[in-house]
């Protein structure tokens, strides 16, 4: 299997670009926290610890306390490919993220971002 750059990329550097993205749409770091801690399962403290230790895309993901079941439901085309058709876990997880920024940056609303689920809910 193919060792693609963006898994040994810092998931810290990346995390400051969803950020700024969203924030230039008017969103904020608050939203994209809570899409990350919808698909991955991190609280506020263990995210900010995945920040703070520069972790890699590949830690980032193999450490996610629990991947939502939900996330099957993300479908759309990120960076020129289908969501539901990457082949390689890693790179889906990847782009699963992406996809949740992006639509928070085009301003969908939260609960149709996290799928249907309740946006105040906490995931245990």
């Amino acid at each position: 299997m193919a060792h693609h750059r963006i898994f040994g990329t810092s998931f810290a550097s990346i995390y400051l670009l969803y950020v700024r993205k969203v924030e230039r749409k008017d969103r904020t770091r608050a939203e994209v926290d809570q899409v990350i801690s919808w698909l991955t399962g991190y609280d506020d403290a263990g995210l900010q610890q995945a920040v703070a230790s520069e972790v890699d895309f590949e830690t980032f993901f193999a450490e996610a306390p629990a991947m939502n079941p939900e996330a099957a439901l993300i479908k759309g085309v990120i960076c020129g490919y289908r969501v539901e058709e990457i082949e390689d876990p890693l790179m889906q997880k990847i782009r699963y993220l992406d996809k949740l920024v992006d639509e928070l940056a085009r301003g969908k609303k939260m609960a149709s971002i996290l799928r249907g689920s309740d946006p105040t809910a906490v995931r245990p």
